[in-house]
């Protein structure tokens, strides 16, 4: 999970202090950046490194690869946390934009360009550029709220019409159908053949197993 943000203003864009050729941070903005598929800690290392050695990082203050917690339940029952991308394929910089941060930002390995609109060419054939669009400030402040969840959310790979066997409690070794799934209460409501009759039952994910 990241730390809290900063939101900045999302206008005025100064490049620069008045008297000082340093660019304003106030008018530092998120932009979206595509990346290679399972890359974005590469990138963001990457970039680190970069910015320190090509001497752009007082332009480019915050690199985030926006992540929330999440409860997966597997097969078995069993439970894992884990943090899960909220985009994958996509790393989020907060920067002030110019041409040598673009540059920098553009050429480092596995990523794949800026998120924006495209530039159509003026003459010839082919496509043209991208031209990087900043994130609205409703945008970011969605995108980090959902990584400032508390609780995590459940994620079960489980649905209604699986088959499922029961492990514990009163019913196990039973079998049945998944009929309703709660990931919010960690239970599931099954259908299971008591006396030769189908009976809806309620277990918790837990006590139950999906069948492959």
């Amino acid at each position: 999970m990241v730390a809290e943000t900063e939101f900045q203003p999302d206008d005025g864009l100064e490049q620069a202090e008045e008297g000082s050729d340093k660019p304003k941070k106030s008018s530092a903005r998120w932009y979206a950046v595509q990346v290679a598929s399972g890359c974005e800690k590469k990138v963001k290392a990457s970039l680190e490194q970069r910015l320190k050695t090509l001497e752009v990082a007082d332009r480019v203050l915050q690199i985030e690869i926006p992540q929330t917690p999440v409860k997966k339940v597997r097969k078995d029952g069993s439970h894992q946390n884990v943090d899960e991308k909220v985009f994958p394929g996509y790393v989020l910089i907060r920067m002030v934009m110019d041409d040598e941060a673009w540059q920098v930002i553009k050429n480092t390995p596995h990523i794949i360009n800026f998120v924006g609109a495209e530039q159509r060419r003026a003459y010839g054939r082919g496509r043209g550029h991208v031209k990087p669009m900043p994130l609205s400030r409703s945008e970011v402040e969605r995108i980090f709220k959902q990584t400032q969840e508390q609780q995590p959310v459940v994620k079960v790979d489980m649905e209604a019409g699986d088959r499922i066997s029961v492990l514990s409690g009163p019913f196990k070794d039973f079998e049945g159908e998944v009929i309703e799934v709660s990931p919010e209460r960690s239970k599931l409501k099954a259908l299971l053949s008591i006396f030769g009759r189908d009976t809806p039952v309620e277990l918790e994910f837990n006590q139950v197993q999906k069948e492959s």
